[in-house]
């Protein structure tokens, strides 16, 4: 067995900049990490092996806006195993409260009196054991100051404002709306409304704190270790270099899990305090205020067209809720900017400030809730316009991105349209609402374009070749990156393995440790453009200096690096964006068709089939790819049918905080589903040609249901979830 499977003229090519990556890129690759999560040998954040560990339970209060007058730990303290209750009587004071610049939070760390949302971390309990802690949790009493909260969002006394400016501006104008308004024959204006969703990952957040002098070691179920790492160090008011965070594995994240909440620095705190590592996991019910959630929306709606079809003005106004302490936007009207051709375009956001925790993100935040609002405003346009919905989306196609004139990167959604129409047999609709009939079951079919921007961060990374005692060649591959159970490993393991020429058994890739060159938040789907860059940049930067070096072929490369130090040969590179997108629009596309069967007695809704069709980019592992999309597609059925988050407004409560009345779809709810990729080639968008695809799987889906359910029964539902009581009513809330 030769040390290297490449041959010379391979390594040469690299040099000379024709090598690209193949073999393994592409290929439907297993999952490196696959046999230790099907064996239970990988180890989640709250698994790590720590001695002598002691377990943390959060108290949480039973208001949504006051003040503590009392708290009484008497009785839990005294109870056996019981080592600290912490409140803000006896928590030492930080320096600072401020997150990190990425994905930071307003976070409640037992600093003082005040309550803002019903939940809030209120005391911590730290026993020996999980048992002892819960039951001397459950027995912490408080008293409050109540103040009336104010937690519906459609209250009439409400006061809207404009959130402060980003990266993305809020409001933005294009072109003359009157002008275009003026130009039309047919115009619609509806409002459609998307409840709070919330996060449900398997794993719920969980976090081990140990000191070790001044130093801490944390294992944190995270999305972005660095950030991670610098929001501990920075609340706690310690250098960062004292820091150490590990996340080996995450079970799904989903953007809930970007941030640091409180129950991170809260288990560091509490371990510092009673000088023992702490272990602090939430239960389900917890994951329903303190983390986040995907906020309400209401979003106004205005399309103006002529007879044809041709769009003349669109107007899209977002309203989204937000925490009393912090803004957190849902940008609901971004994809309006950019998804279809018009010369008037005004999208705008504004928050309402509630007694509720504050929101985050969740998968295709803004995309997904502002597409199901703009993909059913363009159906009813259909309707006005008695047209077919796809024709009327290719007769305002894009060709350039219409908020900056950029030409696109990319964009394969004609071919998208084509293949998936074609798959589903869109051209049988009937487009009389309740025509299509199977018993007492009325059929309906509808369809929405899917969207989702790419993104791309600064990583790091490190290449190192060393010999076994075998007399082979292996590399190993590392970066402070995340690996949220989309893959990461393996897609990273098949981009090392092509760029070094090696075969993918040969790579070893390892993430999730701050100690290594640092990558980027695993957030707006652009881990693999990000980190799949850097580790691309380095390990072709290793071949590079290899030839300079004199190792082009087996032998030589072996003599070479058993004359390095320690037997090892390193690089560590960079790879950040660069003019690129001053010059390009770069988004992913699909096309999402839905057939639904509706009960005409029952209005129950059931999704037999759906088909959609993606281009998005360099697909690197076609068997992880095809998995992400069918999981976002899905959770956008779950999105349209089933998902909302009921809060007691007198309370401020959550109300169906478990998976026994927060409802998700199972198998029984799915049927087939048809997902497939169309060829798409970017030579611009990054060095490695990828499109993230782990949001634009959810986007289109809610608004192709909802299209569907209207041409099953002719009641439009503009309110999420389209429930049976919604069918049946035969409107929505206007």
């Amino acid at each position: 067995m030769t040390p290297l499977s490449r041959t010379t003229r391979d390594v040469l090519d690299v040099v000379t900049g024709r090598a690209a990556l193949r073999d393994a890129v592409g290929q439907p690759m297993n999952r490196v990490d696959g046999r230790l999560k099907v064996t239970g040998a990988a180890r989640y954040s709250a698994e790590m092996p720590v001695a002598n560990v002691h377990y943390a339970v959060i108290v949480q209060s039973t208001v949504a806006n006051g003040r503590i007058t009392s708290i009484d730990t008497a009785t839990a303290e005294r109870l056996p195993g019981v080592v600290k209750v912490l409140t803000h009587h006896n928590t030492p004071k930080l320096p600072q409260q401020a997150g990190a610049s990425q994905g930071g939070r307003v976070l409640t760390l037992l600093q003082d009196d005040r309550v803002l949302y019903n939940g809030q971390p209120i005391a911590l309990v730290i026993a020996d054991t999980l048992e002892r802690a819960t039951d001397a949790a459950l027995r912490v009493r408080a008293t409050y100051d109540r103040v009336k909260p104010v937690t519906d969002m459609h209250d009439t006394a409400r006061v809207t404002y404009a959130p402060p400016g980003g990266g993305r501006k809020p409001d933005a104008v294009i072109g003359n709306l009157a002008a275009g308004l003026a130009m039309a024959d047919v115009t619609v204006e509806h409002r459609y409304t998307t409840p709070i969703e919330n996060h449900n990952p398997m794993e719920p957040h969980s976090t081990i704190a140990v000191w070790e002098g001044e130093k801490l070691t944390v294992y944190d179920a995270t999305q972005y270790v660095i950030g991670d790492r610098d929001t501990v160090a920075r609340t706690l008011g310690v250098p960062a270099d004292n820091v150490r965070l590990v996340c080996h594995f995450v079970g799904g994240g989903f953007g809930c899990k970007g941030s640091v909440w409180s129950h991170v620095p809260l288990a560091a705190m509490a371990a510092r305090e009673v000088g023992k590592p702490v272990k602090l996991v939430l239960t389900r019910r917890q994951m329903y205020g303190p983390v986040g959630a995907r906020p309400q929306t209401e979003q106004r709606i205005l399309l103006a067209a002529r007879r044809d079809g041709s769009l003349t003005a669109i107007r899209h106004a977002s309203i989204s809720h937000t925490s009393r302490f912090e803004d957190f936007l849902e940008p609901a009207a971004m994809q309006t900017r950019m998804l279809y051709a018009s010369p008037a375009i005004e999208t705008s956001h504004r928050l309402v400030k509630l007694d509720l925790g504050t929101p985050t993100y969740q998968r295709a935040p803004g995309e997904a809730t502002g597409t199901f609002a703009l993909e059913s405003a363009m159906d009813e346009l259909a309707v006005a316009l008695k047209m077919d919905p796809l024709a009327l989306r290719l007769r305002n196609y894009a060709e350039k991105d219409p908020s900056t004139g950029q030409p696109w990167s990319s964009k394969a959604l004609r071919e998208c349209y084509r293949v998936a129409s074609e798959r589903f047999g869109w051209s049988k609709r009937n487009a009389t609402p309740g025509a299509m009939r199977d018993g007492n079951v009325t059929i309906g079919y509808g369809m929405a374009t899917a969207t989702y921007p790419t993104y791309r961060s600064k990583a790091s990374a490190v290449a190192r070749l060393a010999v076994d005692g075998s007399g082979v060649v292996r590399a190993l591959v590392q970066t402070a990156s995340q690996d949220i159970g989309t893959g990461t490993y393996t897609v990273m393991t098949q981009i090392a393995a092509d760029a070094l020429g090696l075969p993918t058994e040969r790579v070893r890739f390892e993430l999730g440790d701050s100690r290594m060159p640092p990558s980027p938040v695993s957030g707006g789907s652009m881990t693999a453009a990000s980190t799949g860059s850097a580790v691309d940049a380095v390990c072709r930067e290793a071949r590079r200096q290899l030839v300079v070096h004199g190792a082009t072929d087996d032998a030589s490369l072996v003599a070479f690096l058993r004359r390095q130090p320690a037997g090892t040969f390193s690089v560590t590179m960079d790879s950040a964006p660069g003019a690129e997108r001053q010059q390009y629009a770069m988004h992913s596309f699909g096309a999402v068709f839905v057939e639904v069967r509706v009960d005409r007695d029952l209005g129950e809704i059931r999704v037999p089939r759906i088909v959609a069709s993606y281009g998005a980019g360099r697909i690197l592992n076609a068997k992880t790819a095809h998995s992400q999309l069918v999981g976002g597609v899905i959770w956008g059925l779950g999105m349209a049918l089933q998902e909302e988050t009921l809060v007691d407004h007198a309370t401020g409560r959550y109300m169906n905080a478990d998976l026994a009345e927060y409802h998700v779809p199972v198998n029984a709810d799915v049927g087939q589903l048809d997902v497939s990729f169309v060829e798409e080639t970017d030579s611009h968008v990054n060095p490695i040609g990828v499109k993230g695809i782990g949001e634009i799987g959810i986007t289109g889906v809610a608004g192709a249901v909802a299209n569907a359910v209207y041409n099953a029964t002719g009641v439009r539902v503009r309110e999420l979830p389209i429930t049976l009581d919604r069918v049946m009513g035969g409107s929505s809330r206007a």
